[in-house]
């Protein structure tokens, strides 16, 4: 009786969520309808035009969005959203699953999961955005390299690359991991990717898609850096030195910080029992602070690298505990309704939740080091 009236009360909140806010909104779901609509024609997909709302992924997305293009918008709109839902419950279950071992209750973990990210994910159902199906798939992933299916790994780091670009930053893990199965899965999906552009829209207007692809995004980054839900590394600089040369080297100093940590990361393996699941957890948290377009609701891809600092949150010293309860608290409690409009904005414009993220990722760095993930 209380498992269903929990389910019955889990469906009302999704329910309200939907009717009060993400119904009227999911403005990067139309993205998504729009873009599908438009390959369904052969269409030109980057578009100057679309303002604000331009699409900024690989073009292989279009063709698999010709299905929910298909759709009438309200239609579309709640699909996507019961969508949504069901990959959110699915992240959450599977973030417990990657674990090697279980050393806190399921539900104190799930509980901070959802305090930590939990603006991250409501932010996600509302604006009807890709991060929580990009988050799935990488847990899939580890998955799937746990049991040993690298064929299925590979296949779904492409799944997960054409998803969203971030997942990229996968890729060179198998290579120096030596997965060479998955790496040949990883090609043979990318490249059926572009057949399927191909088939859609020619051989030549698919190489000039991914032309039109990089353009797109160059052109529109540096105007998002001083936006207060920028999370990246430039955009912390950014708020902080403006736009000088002190700002870009330091942006670029971190980053490179970051990759040698993961590296390190990587190659401080041994004597660990399971370790992809660390160190895919921490590439895909590295993407929101490496990407220059880094929002704040992408961090919901931190689920993977917060259930791990949790979970062994007793291997860290007690002061980068508190610490990196903290910065768990940075990330997920900076709410205008609890904060107020001039502390809200201060934390924001400080950069505080970037700051957060940082912490989080440093305590993964030294679970690893530490030897207990």
């Amino acid at each position: 009786m209380r498992r269903a009236i929990g389910l019955a009360l889990l469906a009302a909140a999704f329910v309200s969520i939907y009717v009060g806010k993400a119904s009227r909104r999911m403005p990067d779901f139309f993205v998504y309808w729009q873009v599908g609509a438009r390959a369904a024609h052969a269409e030109p997909i980057y578009r100057v035009s679309d303002g604000e709302y331009q699409f900024k992924y690989f073009p292989e997305f279009a063709p698999l969005a010709i299905p929910i293009g298909a759709l009438p918008l309200r239609v579309a709109k709640v699909v996507w959203y019961a969508g949504l839902v069901a990959a959110f419950l699915a992240v959450l279950r599977l973030a417990l699953r990657v674990l090697p071992e279980r050393r806190k209750p399921a539900a104190l973990l799930v509980t901070i999961l959802i305090v930590g990210l939990g603006k991250s994910y409501a932010e996600e159902l509302v604006l009807g955005q890709i991060n929580l199906l990009l988050t799935l798939i990488v847990l899939c992933t580890i998955l799937a390299l746990a049991r040993g299916r690298d064929i299925l790994a590979g296949l779904l780091i492409a799944l997960a690359v054409v998803v969203k670009p971030y997942a990229l930053i996968l890729t060179p893990w198998l290579l120096v991991r030596g997965r060479f199965r998955a790496i040949a899965a990883a090609i043979g999906g990318g490249v059926a990717a572009f057949l399927l552009l191909a088939a859609v829209y020619g051989p030549r207007a698919a190489v000039a898609l991914h032309v039109a692809w990089w353009r797109t995004v160059r052109d529109t980054t540096v105007g998002t850096l001083m936006h207060p839900e920028n999370v990246s590394l430039a955009g912390m600089y950014g708020k902080w030195f403006g736009a000088t040369p002190t700002a870009a080297w330091l942006t670029a100093a971190t980053a490179l910080a970051l990759l040698l940590a993961a590296a390190i990361v990587m190659f401080a393996r041994r004597g660990v029992a399971q370790p992809d699941g660390l160190e895919l957890g921490l590439l895909i948290a590295l993407t929101p602070l490496l990407s220059p377009q880094g929002w704040d609701y992408v961090l919901v891809v931190f689920t993977p690298a917060v259930a791990y600092v949790v979970n062994y949150a007793d291997a860290l010293p007690r002061p980068v505990r508190w610490l990196t309860a903290l910065g768990i608290a940075a990330v997920g409690l900076t709410l205008y309704d609890l904060l107020g409009r001039r502390l809200f904005y201060l934390l924001i414009m400080n950069s505080v939740t970037t700051l957060g993220a940082l912490v989080i990722v440093g305590s993964l760095v030294l679970l690893r080091l530490r030897k207990a993930a």
